[in-house]
């Protein structure tokens, strides 16, 4: 889609959006790095075929040059023989294992591994990976304690192999336009005063499976778990997920902290298990928590809840200054900025292609539209983001993992920004168990 005004097409910014880490990487961040490779073609490992890791894999059989090699999955009679058998249906000749040690042992010829195991996997498969001589792309979250995360962030140094935490908006082309061109370049919002975000999902029973597909009790114990019901729905114990909040929440606090280009000073939260089983859902159903930053213009006060019991209004993040509104989400629903009365006039932004014009027309004021009682007011004009996201969400968060393998650009969301963002949702979780506001240490966020 081009701008009428000037002629710009869209896609060549969003092209160059995604590359913007490249004008600024360190030499030894890229080219430094064992893991690039002269060429184009990447071989590669998935490890983890659950339902995550076939996201991350229906994107990354879109992106050119890419070869997988191995598929891991403990589910050895349902998600590997199914990856398996959609790898070689597009021609990729992949070898397939039960165990990850296995794998690495045999397979001499990876550049990369992706990980889409559970959370309390992530650690140990990450480290391995690294110290086998992997560049590694992991999920989110990082790990369910700091520990481990740092850890994972040391290896990643020491080796120096590339580690990409898997918070995609990092490289969703309308996250980066929003924060390179309206918040950065054109200060559209003034001073950022105020963030509020949810994730709302509706009620659901818990995940079931084939009886004839049961993994073996000794498996599971092997891999960490106590029964197919619990390998079936991890995310909700203690000790093998982090709950909604790390689930969902992780991606927008992560926007958060980026778009503030801050660290938050303090949480608070409330939660609890307010209508599932409490025996099968350890985690907390319902969280809602507020952060307070401090940042270069001043404090910022952020609101977030998520809720596994209702899905009024799904998913999104607003930014709030004294000039105007951002709401933005991963969904194509949601992208516009509204003006406030102290914002100036955006014609010259709609005219440069900035910004695309309301497509209603306001109503003109009147003597009757005066009259109205002193608490209405009429809703801003919207002006919608000239950006289409046309990629699947994960697509080029990949593709920039891989471009940084090959050498040719620097990643969005390495091991450092996963530690950051892993700080400001676990201490989440920590603040409903306390029941009071917690602090953040100015070196906690460091490794």
């Amino acid at each position: 889609m081009k701008s009428e005004q000037n002629g710009m097409d869209r896609r060549v910014f969003l092209q160059s959006a995604g590359m913007l880490g490249a004008a600024w990487a360190t030499g030894s961040r890229v080219w430094g790095a064992e893991g690039t490779i002269k060429g184009d073609d990447i071989n590669v490992a998935l490890l983890g075929a659950g339902a995550q890791g076939q996201v991350l894999l229906n994107s990354c059989l879109r992106i050119p040059n890419i070869r997988f090699k191995a598929v891991c999955d403990i589910w050895e009679s349902y998600s590997l023989k199914r990856v398996s058998r959609l790898l070689q249906k597009y021609k990729h000749e992949v070898n397939s294992y039960v165990d990850f040690e296995e794998m690495l042992a045999a397979e001499k010829d990876l550049d990369a591994v992706i990980i889409a195991t559970p959370d309390f996997w992530h650690a140990r498969h990450s480290i391995a990976c690294l110290k086998a001589g992997l560049n590694v792309y992991c999920e989110k979250e990082m790990s369910n304690n700091l520990e481990d995360a740092a850890e994972m962030v040391r290896t990643a140094r020491s080796t120096g192999k590339l580690l990409q935490i898997g918070h995609q908006r990092r490289s969703n082309p309308r996250y980066l336009y929003c924060y390179e061109k309206l918040i950065k370049e054109n200060s559209l919002l003034g001073r950022i005063t105020t963030v509020n975000g949810q994730w709302n999902r509706a009620a659901g029973p818990d995940l079931g499976w084939p009886e004839k597909y049961t993994i073996d009790g000794p498996t599971l114990s092997k891999y960490g778990f106590d029964s197919m019901e619990q390998f079936r729905n991890w995310r909700w114990y203690k000790g093998l997920g982090g709950g909604p909040m790390v689930d969902l929440g992780s991606h927008q606090i992560d926007i958060y902290n980026w778009f503030l280009q801050g660290r938050p000073k303090t949480v608070m939260a409330s939660g609890g298990t307010d209508y599932y089983d409490r025996a099968t859902h350890q985690w907390y159903d319902t969280v809602m928590a507020i952060y307070e930053y401090e940042t270069a213009a001043g404090p910022v006060r952020a609101t977030y809840q998520t809720l596994t019991t209702n899905s009024c209004n799904g998913y999104f993040e607003n930014f709030l200054g004294d000039k105007g509104t951002l709401s933005i989400s991963e969904s194509a629903s949601r992208g516009s900025v509204y003006p406030e009365p102290a914002a100036e006039s955006w014609a010259k932004l709609v005219e440069a292609g900035v910004l695309k014009a309301p497509t209603e027309s306001q109503p003109a004021e009147t003597d009757e539209a005066a009259l109205l009682d002193v608490r209405e007011t009429l809703a801003p004009p919207a002006y919608e983001i000239p950006v289409v996201m046309e990629k699947k969400y994960h697509q080029p968060h990949l593709e920039n993992f891989f471009d940084a393998v090959r050498g040719k650009a620097t990643l969005n969301c390495d091991g450092e920004i996963g530690y950051e963002t892993a700080v400001t949702v676990l201490k989440v979780n920590q603040a409903v168990e306390a029941a009071c506001r917690l602090k953040f240490e100015k070196d906690e966020f460091d490794v």
